[in-house]
């Protein structure tokens, strides 16, 4: 099975502020996770903001996210299928 594509919103106080290290401990411990669950499910990216990240994820569904918040720690305030993507070149594709 393929994996999909998915946007996860985790609320985290502050996180914007957080230093380097903070962020280096936040991803072996995600790493880590990931590592004890498998390949259904992949961190390909997170944006950081103020009081919020935005991760992007590849997995098999959203069970196994949110399987991956409650080990990690790390809250699944919201979780998102992405069913499509576009970027500038889209209005040329045809």
């Amino acid at each position: 099975m393929a994996l999909r594509r998915f946007i996860i919103e985790r609320e985290i106080p502050e996180v914007g502020s957080f230093e380097r290290e903070q962020l280096r401990g936040a991803a072996a411990k995600s790493n880590e996770v990931l590592a004890e669950l498998g390949p259904d499910i992949q961190w390909v990216e997170s944006f950081v903001a103020d009081d919020k990240t935005f991760c992007v994820y590849l997995a098999e569904d959203e069970a196994i996210i949110k399987k991956h918040a409650e080990i990690s720690g790390f809250p699944a305030s919201t979780i998102t299928e992405v069913r499509k993507m576009i970027d500038p070149t889209t209005e040329k594709a045809g």
